[in-house]
């Protein structure tokens, strides 16, 4: 039976040197960014979450890493991270989430969550504050067209 292969995306804290990417892309296969700040690789491995402990296995010890992810999400629109936190604030971590009757994975999951619905109705309120004060000094008509105009012209990184 073949492995499948997961597209893993590797977060470094610091650019690489053309010397120490070489070097790791001898242990993985490597494709890095313009300014070595992230790379991707390949890993055959029966899930998603053991690819990123191996890639984790072989890699960690030799560069700089923030975080690993999942490059593509999976059937449930998930992306997986792995990351290796300090001794004492996974101590905490662990702590909390029995606190809360939880794993610490779960305990994380749900903390990410809720920051990220906080941030996305913190971002929702601010483009409504800012809308208001648009339509304070125009037509409801003129700023759809002026939004539309801006749009178009968005450079299409942008409009991902």
């Amino acid at each position: 039976m073949t492995m499948p292969l997961h597209a893993l995306e590797i977060t470094l804290t610091r650019p690489l040197s053309p010397a120490a990417l070489h070097h790791a892309a001898r242990m993985l296969p490597l494709a890095s960014n313009h300014d070595v700040t992230r790379l991707i690789t390949l890993m055959p491995a029966k899930t998603p979450r053991r690819a990123l402990r191996r890639v984790r296995h072989r890699l960690g010890a030799r560069l700089p890493i923030d975080v690993i992810t999942t490059h593509y999400p999976d059937a449930d629109r998930q992306v997986l991270l792995n990351v290796a936190f300090p001794p004492a604030v996974h101590a905490s971590l662990k702590t909390q989430a029995q606190h809360a009757a939880q794993t610490p994975e779960r305990f994380l999951e749900l903390a990410l969550h809720r920051t990220l619905a906080e941030h996305a109705d913190q971002e929702t309120d601010r483009l409504d504050r800012a809308v208001r004060q648009l339509l304070a000094h125009t037509s409801p008509a003129y700023l759809l067209s002026a939004v539309g105009h801006a749009l178009t012209r968005l450079p299409e990184s942008v409009t991902r």
